[in-house]
């Protein structure tokens, strides 16, 4: 229903008069408007066996040489061994690319937070130096634990009025989160 709403649709009551609205929906933005819809669904790991025969069902066009949207699954290592149940391989061996992100290694951890911090407006450094080699540490390099221990730091950092993330707070805030 919300994916319908999205399309700018009034979604239908029955599922199979749904799932037609938005694969007509779909159809209509990438033949008549010229725009190829990306549809990012995260923590696919989490998803029921259902809501991914769902998905196999609804992204099933009857095209042989383009497909007239993007599909994105996101989720933890373990969702590609559940695509590869018998009752998922209909989604599983539609998928073009596969792509596992890994752990980030030291030097990357410390762009990885500069450019974030530049997207978020900073004009200066904010984490120093160690304060990143910290982070790199106790993240082990897995952004989602980066960006949660940076987030933190950058909180006592405003909470304790400081111009500057340094080691020790990144050690507080790895203490408080259980690293």
């Amino acid at each position: 229903r919300g994916l319908a709403l999205g399309l700018g649709e009034e979604p239908k009551y029955r599922k199979v008069d749904l799932f037609r609205q938005i694969q007509q929906a779909i159809e209509r933005l990438y033949h008549e408007r010229r725009i190829t819809p990306v549809f990012i669904l995260d923590e696919m790991h989490l998803a029921k066996d259902a809501f991914l025969q769902d998905i196999a069902i609804l992204f099933n066009f009857e095209m042989d040489s383009t497909n007239p949207f993007v599909l994105i699954l996101a989720g933890l290592p373990h969702l590609q061994g559940k695509l590869r149940l018998n009752q998922h391989r209909p989604l599983d061996q539609r998928i073009i690319m596969r792509y596992r992100m890994g752990p980030l290694e030291k030097e990357e951890v410390a762009g990885y937070i500069e450019h974030r911090m530049k997207q978020a407006g900073a004009k200066h450094p904010i984490f120093t130096p160690s304060a990143l080699e910290a982070i790199a540490l106790q993240s082990r390099g897995w952004p989602r634990v980066i960006n949660t221990l940076a987030t933190t730091c950058l909180l006592y950092g405003y909470q304790l009025k400081k111009d500057a993330i340094d080691e020790e707070m990144v050690r507080m805030a790895a203490e408080e989160m259980g690293y």
